[in-house]
């Protein structure tokens, strides 16, 4: 590695890492002032609180991290423009290219880093850090508020191999509206579809309205004619109870897990969830490399920046381009969610604008 290289990955780096712990300790003080109140009146022990926030760090960082990546490279680049630096390299012969390429690679090796965590750390941090705020009170505010509870779109695995979708589920009257059960064999092939209008749990029995059954064959083609009942007790072992425990939370998935999840919810015919659940998908994919696009979108901005004071500027200018670029992508993803834009263009527009929008610019470098 060059000399220059060095210098340069040296000033990011350094930035880069400060920046993570300064965000990360204003992050818990914060939440900690915000819940003292909760935390001294349920006389929560350190020793569960540091608990707590150790496991919420991967959270935090996957947060936090794409805005530390776009100040540090403001600040470096600003600075090395601000002391004529950028114009004694450009006067060696070296290209814009040549001169940023090490934090690129820099960026590129957060982005997989990111997405690591992403993966394999956070979803079991959402849910042991969900499990230590509802040992602490928070759990017991969520039980009173469950009376009025509406869940949407549930998904579970039930006993026999069987598939749930549920649209809406009510668990003060043990009511479900819009149910859709899947049936298969031991080879995962579906045997059978019930679609039903409504189902209410009574004196230990599911009671379906307006319900059809269809059976398909080992090509998944339909059998004999589906049976239509106006009502009917259907034999069902799971209980309310069995819904609510065992629901689904995406954000407690993989990337693995939830391709699985998809697949096995393909054949459901609920094509809403599955084009949302392939929003959040392509999301998970994407959303690690914001640490690259932002990079690449952090060093025209740094090099047009005048002789002001390069720290103030750069902090501006970070928080006006992380804004721009967090409501771009909330636009996208909503798009994608409502069936306008499909699923991997959603997820994946932001990046795209703010990738050809930085090459512009760096191009556009004198």
């Amino acid at each position: 590695m060059r000399i220059l290289d060095r210098y340069i990955l040296k000033s990011v780096v350094s930035i880069f890492i400060s920046c993570i712990f300064i965000f990360l300790f204003l992050y818990c003080i914060i939440d900690v002032l915000t819940n003292l109140e909760d935390i001294l009146k349920h006389r929560v022990e350190l020793s569960i609180l540091m608990q707590y926030y150790l496991y919420f760090l991967p959270i935090m960082f996957a947060q936090v991290s794409p805005f530390a990546c776009l100040l540090s490279t403001l600040y470096t680049f600003g600075r090395l423009n601000h002391n004529n630096e950028i114009i004694a390299m450009r006067s060696s012969g070296l290209s814009i290219f040549q001169i940023t390429k090490t934090v690129i690679i820099f960026g590129l090796l957060v982005s997989l880093f990111a997405f690591w965590v992403n993966d394999r750390l956070v979803p079991k941090s959402l849910a042991i850090t969900q499990q230590i705020r509802e040992q602490f009170g928070e759990g017991t505010k969520k039980q009173k508020e469950k009376k009025q509870e509406i869940i949407n779109n549930l998904c579970m695995y039930g006993l026999r191999n069987r598939l749930f979708y549920i649209n809406k589920f009510y668990p003060a009257t043990n009511t479900m509206e819009g149910i859709v059960i899947l049936g298969h064999d031991e080879h995962q092939e579906l045997i059978r579809k019930i679609v039903a209008n409504k189902g209410v749990y009574q004196e230990g029995l599911w009671r379906f309205y307006q319900s059809i059954t269809y059976n398909f064959d080992k090509n998944g083609q339909i059998i004999e004619e589906p049976q239509y009942l106006e009502e009917e007790i259907m034999p069902i072992s799971e209980t309310p109870h069995d819904f609510i425990s065992q629901r689904q939370r995406l954000d407690f998935m993989t990337i693995a897990q939830l391709e699985d999840y998809i697949w096995k919810l393909s054949r459901s015919g609920a094509t809403t969830v599955i084009r949302n659940l392939k929003v959040s998908l392509y999301q998970r994919y994407a959303s690690p490399f914001t640490n690259l696009v932002i990079v690449l979108l952090g060093i025209p901005f740094s090099l047009i920046m005048r002789r002001r004071a390069t720290g103030i500027s750069s902090i501006g200018v970070s928080i006006l381009v992380g804004f721009l670029y967090y409501i771009l992508e909330a636009v996208s993803i909503a798009f994608g969610m409502g069936g306008v834009l499909p699923p991997l263009l959603a997820a994946s527009t932001s990046h795209i604008i703010a990738l050809v929008f930085s090459l512009y610019l760096i191009n556009s470098l004198p």
